[in-house]
């Protein structure tokens, strides 16, 4: 028969793994998983299966969490489509807008990750292609108005709510993109078309 402690350790099971699928930072849920896995390899040796203990040990939470943390770490990533002619990481007019926007992301455990594409055409269509979350339009002003704060589109509804409460609009405006929202961009010919 076995004693009372040992049910009180089974009953952490449940627990933990509740703990895991509730947790709504995944560095932490990678944490509770570990924990689970403890929990499981030690309810195994105190049935008598030490060499599933080890295995649940070595293999089912150590792999899991090697697999989770890769998987956490590649996927956090919001991918900003810019412009490369607008010199967006070297710019002192778009480090205010980098700063905050990736303090605000850092909240939400996202990094940002600024790709750069050659003109407007390239950088829709990686919109449209899903290569990127989103893509930052500057409007190109008269040289004697005002500074206009850069348009940021982006085709995730959650990064859209995200910004629409979090981001001034002194810094970016923040849109939703939907396949419908984009007319096609005017085709300026070239010189040789011309002729």
């Amino acid at each position: 028969m076995m004693s009372s402690y040992a049910y009180a350790i089974m009953l952490l099971l449940p627990l933990s793994a509740a703990m895991v699928i509730f947790q709504s930072n995944p560095y932490q849920a990678l944490i509770m998983r570990g924990i689970l896995g403890a929990i499981a390899a030690l309810v195994y040796a105190m049935l008598g299966g030490a060499d599933v203990a080890l295995t649940e040990a070595l293999v089912g939470t150590m792999l899991a969490i090697t697999l989770y943390v890769v998987a956490v770490r590649s996927s956090l990533v919001m991918r900003l489509g810019v412009l490369e002619g607008e010199g967006a990481k070297n710019n002192l007019q778009w480090q205010p807008m980098l700063d905050y926007l990736r303090a605000m992301l850092k909240r939400y455990q996202l990094r940002l990750e600024l790709v750069p594409y050659a003109d407007d055409q390239a950088l829709h269509q990686a919109l449209a292609a899903k290569e990127v979350h989103g893509i930052c339009l500057m409007d190109r002003p008269e040289p004697n108005a005002e500074e206009v704060a850069p348009h940021i589109l982006v085709r995730v509804r959650r990064l859209a709510e995200i910004f629409a409460t979090e981001l001034p609009e002194a810094i970016a405006e923040a849109k939703l993109y939907r396949d419908d929202d984009l007319a096609p961009i005017p085709h300026t010919p070239t010189l040789m078309e011309e002729h």
